[in-house]
């Protein structure tokens, strides 16, 4: 019997973005044959508001597109102006930046797993319900991500869109017996981690693989945060700077976020899953051997997983703080020095969510006469329009309170900068 029925899931709320959504499906016997993710943000103007204002301004303004990594803008458009201007941060500066993004990972992967994603294996509404039944799972996560932003505060001047980042290093370097409280911390929350990844393992997860193409940064001899050299499962292996000549985005008219795709080829998944999937290799004894315990090997096609892969991220991320301030390397200076010039600049960095890409021209007398920024969640729009189409095909006979449930789930995989943790989706199915 043919029958018509409207079911939704509604995007109340954008962090970041401040839009709001629906997601869209037309069934027609049983099968997709229409799918939109419309997300109505407003423009935000960014790369308008950045010409015409000295490249030392970028950082700390590109900071305040995201309350949750504002790290990864900076470290993006310093880069970005380095390159430009010649300068090479390296030792102790350079160090300093991996501990400076360890915070961001820790402090935005660890709200990520238990406020946002958790309640969604659970079966809770939200984290606040899952508090009354699992306190110590949620007392455990919040002094977690307390770790990450106390090393943000610390080095980068404040919690929430730091101020102490700057082409060539940094304007001040704390001394080293202001670590002394966090090392602490961070030792309990090494052990803390290892345990809640062997849990997430145990988490119920639906059969769901797609043969994505993973794009990433690669560095010869790190897990990414700050340089490498972009890479994907099927080949792909360029330069930051040719970004542009394979990236392509593209206005699509049932949303006005921008859908980026790979030139010829299609959609691509950037975050977490990419980064693992990549740089297995890369990653600390301790963080391999969590992934195993978890029930993890070296790849995972499973997006639904991406908990289990943040957690992996986490405790690599202090593992690596831990390195850094063992020996805590203090600059002999805070910044390197550099001659201002003209030229076009090209910045990539691993935001919590995926690679983060900014350009840059400047003029002769160091202001900025054109910006572009492509954050991750423009990067993955594609890839969550086609894992939603994918995902909705077989479970279009289930109610609605549970399809609606599964389908907030699967966009929630991605952690796309989305402020409200329930009912952010409004999902029409029509069935012909």
């Amino acid at each position: 019997m043919n029958t018509l029925t409207t079911k939704t899931v509604r995007v109340e709320a954008l962090a970041r973005v401040e839009g709001e959504g629906a997601f869209y499906v037309k069934v027609r016997e049983g099968k997709v044959e229409d799918a939109q993710l419309r997300i109505y943000e407003p423009p935000r103007f960014f790369e308008a508001f950045l010409r015409g204002r000295s490249y030392a301004e970028a950082p700390d303004i590109t900071a305040r597109i995201c309350g949750i990594c504002p790290v990864a803008y900076q470290m993006s458009a310093v880069h970005a102006m380095e390159a430009i201007f010649g300068v090479r941060v390296e030792g102790p500066l350079r160090e300093l930046r991996r501990l400076l993004y360890c915070g961001e990972w820790i402090e935005s992967h660890a709200l990520h797993m238990f406020m946002l994603h958790a309640p969604d294996f659970l079966g809770y509404a939200d984290a606040i319900q899952m508090a009354a039944d699992h306190p110590d799972l949620v007392l455990q996560a919040l002094r977690i991500k307390k770790v990450g932003n106390d090393i943000v505060a610390l080095l980068g001047g404040r919690e929430i869109h730091p101020i102490n980042v700057r082409v060539g290093g940094f304007y001040h370097i704390p001394k080293r017996r202001e670590w002394s409280r966090i090392v602490e911390e961070l030792k309990w929350a090494r052990d803390a981690m290892a345990e809640l990844v062997k849990w997430t393992g145990l988490l119920p997860f639906p059969e769901f693989e797609q043969p994505y193409e993973f794009v990433a940064l690669r560095h010869p001899e790190e897990y990414p945060f700050n340089e490498g050299r972009l890479v994907s499962n099927r080949g792909l292996d360029i330069p930051i700077s040719a970004f542009e000549e394979f990236m392509v985005e593209e206005h699509l008219p049932h949303s006005t976020s921008l859908h980026a795709h790979i030139k010829d080829r299609g959609a691509y998944f950037v975050g977490p899953l990419a980064r693992y999937n990549l740089n297995f290799d890369r990653l600390s004894p301790p963080a391999q051997e969590a992934a195993r315990a978890a029930g993890l090997g070296p790849t995972c096609n499973n997006p639904f997983q991406s908990i289990i892969v943040r957690g992996v991220e986490t405790l690599y991320a202090i593992d690596e703080a831990l390195r850094i301030l063992e020996d805590y390397p203090e600059p002999d200076a805070p910044y390197v020095q550099y001659e201002v010039r003209g030229g076009v600049g090209h910045g990539c960095t691993e935001a919590p969510r995926g690679i983060l890409y900014h350009r840059y021209v400047l003029d002769d007398n160091g202001v900025i006469v054109s910006a572009r920024i492509t954050p991750p969640t423009a990067q993955n729009q594609a890839t969550i329009e086609a894992d939603l189409r994918a995902f909705v095909e077989p479970r279009v006979h289930l109610p609605l309170n549970e399809l609606t449930w599964q389908c907030e789930q699967a966009i929630r995989n991605y952690d796309p900068c989305i402020s409200c943790s329930t009912h952010f989706l409004r999902l029409n199915i029509e069935r012909v």
